[in-house]
């Protein structure tokens, strides 16, 4: 063969196999047109696609499996440009929250083997699903749509992903939903929302979005809530191309999409970019704080004790000089016990808001008054353990103008006790935690101190917590 003969055939291979542009990528469609038609009889709804996964529940199976003609059509809300989501499209139904009771904004992850889907799947796109042989599952904690007739859902392949997810030439704007922490549900999930008034958690300033020694795959730091205190982690992967940023330091507002975390454990919110945190404004929320530290050494004194044995189960905390202060809601700190996996030391007391329907549980466990100019090296120490925090939070505060009437409770001026650990959302739920001995000694004056407990009956927000063995020692004349 001649080399003119040999350049003309490479030639026509290369023009055979050369890359097509994906903005010219073109979709076999059911008409056989240059439109995307589906036939109104094969369009179903995300409501429905969640209808057929909780029938599957009801009838004692973890999966539904589609074998009908049928499609959804969404909208992709994630990029995987920034590498924060790998491996998955999440899509929506629609582009806004407009007419929810008629058609609830619904979302959806698309579980697919293929990386850089933002390059033909970008933000906004519009999509149609095909979902003839495709099964709906849970996909750590949240709905997702991929293959198998396993609890597990496996992904869709990259041989056959463009003939399922398909393309069209729409590009829409997605408005984000509004949202407020405590009224987030399940709903919610696997949608992009946008929060207000939101800081970073003053525990976390300094720290990059991921790219501590301590973070394995994901780095997760604390969003918090400036009006209502409520809180939610911010889920950064450590392959993200952001990782190493540092977390801004002001309070604005955040877009992202409402996830669960690797584990199942907790809420969280996932960025498409660093630019979706708008933190504009400089004066952030921080309460007052004091920190004497941890003691080195325990007095060997005692000016308070409470292990709580002797209150009743189920029943509100009384005596011994507590005030249990029930701010909003109708929930209370209530005296507990239970030797299950989750055991409480001997009996504790809990706050629980799970089931309580309410908006907004808020309630106080406050000591007696504690004078601390008649003694030295006084110290406090505590146990916590939660139940799942789920975004609810515990509070340890001092208060040196409380009167000890509880309508003066909340006009008081209650500084945070930094230095006490107190159970984390992230941590462990069947241990229990010690706070470290307290160092209470750079405080003058008569003293309150409190266990302040916020959360709310939404089960995004309902976290059960249990305080138990609290002292408040000295070191003796």
């Amino acid at each position: 063969m001649n080399q003119i003969n040999k350049l003309l055939i490479l030639s026509m291979i290369t023009m055979g196999f050369s890359c097509v542009n994906d903005d010219e990528y073109s979709i076999p469609n059911p008409d056989g047109t240059g439109d995307i038609v589906i036939p109104e009889n094969q369009l179903i709804t995300f409501k429905a696609v969640y209808e057929r996964y909780k029938q599957a529940l009801n009838n004692g199976h973890f999966v539904a499996v589609i074998e009908e003609d049928l499609y959804i059509e969404g909208y992709v809300i994630s990029s995987d440009q920034a590498g924060n989501f790998f491996e998955e499209l999440i899509i929506q139904n629609k582009t806004d929250d407009s007419n929810p009771d008629h058609d609830p904004r619904l979302g959806l992850k698309l579980k697919v083997n293929v990386g850089n889907l933002s390059d033909t799947y970008e933000f906004g796109r519009k999509v149609y699903v095909k979902l003839k042989g495709l099964t709906i599952g849970e996909s750590r904690g949240v709905l997702a749509i991929g293959r198998g007739e396993d609890p597990k859902i496996e992904q869709i392949q990259e041989f056959e992903y463009r003939n399922i997810i398909i393309r069209t030439p729409e590009v829409a704007v997605i408005t984000p939903k509004i949202n407020s922490l405590i009224h987030l549900t399940e709903t919610d999930e696997s949608t992009l929302i946008q929060l207000d008034n939101l800081q970073i958690n003053r525990f976390n300033l300094g720290l990059s979005y991921a790219g501590e020694s301590t973070d394995d795959f994901d780095g997760l730091r604390v969003l918090e809530n400036c009006e209502s205190g409520a809180s939610i982690v911010l889920q950064t992967s450590t392959f993200s191309s952001f990782k190493s940023l540092p977390l801004p330091q002001q309070k604005g507002s955040v877009q992202g999409i409402l996830s669960r975390d690797y584990k199942n454990r907790f809420n969280v919110l996932i960025l498409n970019s660093s630019s979706d945190i708008t933190f504009n404004q400089d004066e952030r929320c921080d309460p007052l704080e004091l920190d004497c530290g941890l003691a080195p050494t325990l007095g060997s004194g005692n000016l308070f004790y409470e292990d709580f044995e002797s209150q009743k189960n189920n029943k509100l905390i009384t005596g011994n000089g507590w005030t249990n202060y029930i701010e909003a809601g109708n929930k209370g700190w209530e005296a507990y016990s239970t030797k299950s996996t989750n055991a409480s030391l001997g009996r504790s007391a809990r706050f629980k808001s799970a089931s309580s329907g309410d908006n907004s549980n808020i309630g106080w466990l406050i000591t007696p008054a504690i004078n601390l100019d008649t003694q030295e090296g006084e110290t406090l120490r505590f146990k916590t353990s939660n139940s799942l925090a789920d975004s609810s939070y515990l509070e340890v505060l001092y208060a040196l103008d409380w009167d000890g009437t509880e309508t003066n409770i909340t006009s008081a001026t209650w500084s945070v006790l930094s230095a006490a650990y107190v159970v984390k959302d992230t941590d462990s739920f069947v241990p229990w935690f010690n706070s470290g001995s307290v160092d209470l000694s750079c405080i003058t004056g008569t003293v309150h101190i409190a266990f302040k407990y916020t959360g709310s009956g939404h089960e995004t927000f309902d976290g059960v917590y249990e305080l138990d063995e609290v002292s408040i020692d000295c070191s003796l004349p």
